[in-house]
C-alpha cells in the first residue's frame, strides 16, 4: 500500500485477522494531522469489540519512516493566530495515546525507519514495539522551543538511570539496540522481514510470529555511556548539568553540553521540570495530563514560533531565543507551563492495561 497525492492520509483496513493502520503521508514521512489521528481512534473503537480482528497493526507508507511526528508547520501558523486548533489536536492525539496503551488486544508498532515526536506517541505505547536496522527514534521536540509530549516524558522519566534525561535535552537519536535498551521498544526484526513477520501474524498468534521472525537486538550504544550520562543529568538544575560535562573530561559529555546549549533555555528548563514530575507519578494519563498544560502554554511562548520557524519554516537554523540563556530562565516562568487549565483540563484518569 503506498500514497499519492489523492490518497488517504491514512489508510485503514481488515484483513485476514488484522485491522492495519497504514500512515500514509510518505512525502512528509507520515507526519500526523488532527484527522489522521481521528481516523486511527475510530478504528481502534470499532476493532476492539470485532472478534474478526485479533491484532492491530500500525506502519507507516513509503521508505523513509514510520511517522515524523506532528505537523509543525500547521502548528506555527495556528500558535501565531491564537493555537486553538493546535490545542484540540492535542487533546485528541493524547486521549489516542493513553487508549492505544490500554487497548485490549494486540497492538503492533512497526517502528521502522524515523520515528519522532508524534510518531513515537502512537507506537511505544502498544504492546508489541517492532525496531528494525533502519529505526531511529527520538523526541526532537526542545530544538523547535518545545517540550515531549503524547506521553513522551513518561516513557522517557523511565529508561535506565538519566538515559531519558540526555535523550531529551540533546535530541539524541536512539538506534534499534538504544531504543529497546530504553523501554521504547520490544523486538528487533530486520527490515526485509517485515513483510513476512505482518503475514505470520495472519496465520499465527503474535507470540508464534514473533519466535520465527525476531532476532537478537544490536547492541546500545547509548547504554554502554550510561556512567557519565548518570552522573551529569541526576543534577536537579539545567545549568548544573550542562556545568558537569562540560567538566567531565568524557568528549561525548562536553559535545552532548553544546547541544543542550543550542536548544531553547526555556524549552530544556520545563522538559527538565516534566521528567522529574513524570518520574514521580504512577499513570501515563497522569502524565499526558501535565503534558497538556505545557504543550498549551508552549503555544503562548516565544520560543515555540521561533523555533519553528528557525528549523523547519525559514530554515535559517538561526532560532533567537528569548531567554537567550539557561540563566535566565527563572522558577516562576518554569512554573507557570504547569498551570492549570481550568475547563480546559485534558482530564485523563488512570487505568490499568488491558492487554
Amino acid at each position: 500500500m503506498t500514497g499519492t497525492d489523492t490518497a488517504p492520509e491514512v489508510l485503514i483496513e481488515k484483513s485476514r485477522g488484522l485491522g492495519r493502520i497504514v500512515l500514509n503521508r510518505p512525502k512528509a514521512i507520515n507526519a500526523l494531522t488532527h484527522a489522521m489521528v481521528r481516523q486511527i481512534a475510530t478504528a481502534l473503537v470499532e476493532w476492539s469489540d470485532d472478534d474478526e480482528v485479533h491484532a492491530v497493526v500500525l506502519t507507516g507508507a513509503g521508505e523513509r519512516g514510520l511517522c515524523a511526528g506532528g505537523d509543525i508547520v500547521s502548528i506555527y501558523h495556528d500558535a501565531k493566530e491564537g493555537g486553538t486548533g493546535s490545542r484540540e489536536f492535542w487533546r485528541d492525539e493524547y486521549i489516542l495515546n493513553a487508549a492505544i496503551a490500554r487497548y485490549g488486544k494486540p497492538y503492533v508498532a512497526i517502528m521502522d525507519g524515523i520515528v519522532m515526536g508524534g510518531g513515537v506517541g502512537v507506537s511505544a505505547h502498544g504492546s508489541v514495539r517492532i525496531v528494525t536496522e533502519r529505526s531511529m527514534i527520538g523526541m526532537p521536540e526542545t530544538g523547535i522551543g518545545f517540550v515531549p509530549d503524547v506521553g513522551g516524558t513518561y516513557l522517557l522519566a523511565r529508561t535506565p538511570g538519566e538515559l531519558g534525561t540526555h535523550v531529551a535535552l540533546t535530541n539524541a537519536r536512539l538506534s534499534a539496540g538504544d531504543a529497546i535498551a530504553c523501554g521504547f521498544a520490544d523486538h528487533f526484526i530486520p527490515s526485509d522481514k517485515i513483510d513476512g513477520f505482518i503475514e505470520g501474524l495472519s496465520t499465527t498468534s503474535v507470540d508464534e510470529a514473533l519466535g520465527t521472525f525476531s532476532e537478537q537486538a544490536p547492541v546500545s550504544g547509548l547504554l554502554a555511556q550510561q556512567s557519565w550520562i548518570d552522573a551529569a543529568y541526576s543534577a536537579d538544575a539545567l545549568s548544573d548539568i550542562v556545568s558537569r560535562l562540560r567538566s567531565s573530561g568524557i568528549p561525548e559529555a562536553e559535545k552532548a553540553a553544546e547541544q543542550v546549549l543550542s536548544k531553547s533555555p526555556t524549552a530544556c528548563a520545563v522538559t527538565l521540570r516534566s521528567l522529574r514530575r513524570a518520574r514521580a507519578v504512577g499513570s501515563l494519563e497522569e502524565v499526558l495530563n501535565d503534558e497538556f498544560r505545557v504543550s498549551v502554554a508552549c503555544l503562548g511562548s516565544h520560543d515555540l514560533v521561533e523555533g519553528i520557524r528557525a528549523q523547519v519554516v525559514e530554515k535559517d537554523r538561526n532560532p533567537q531565543w528569548s531567554p537567550a540563556t539557561i540563566e535566565e530562565v527563572d522558577e516562576k516562568q518554569i512554573d507557570s507551563f504547569f498551570a492549570p487549565l481550568g475547563d480546559l483540563e485534558l482530564g485523563l484518569t488512570a487505568r490499568q492495561p488491558q492487554h
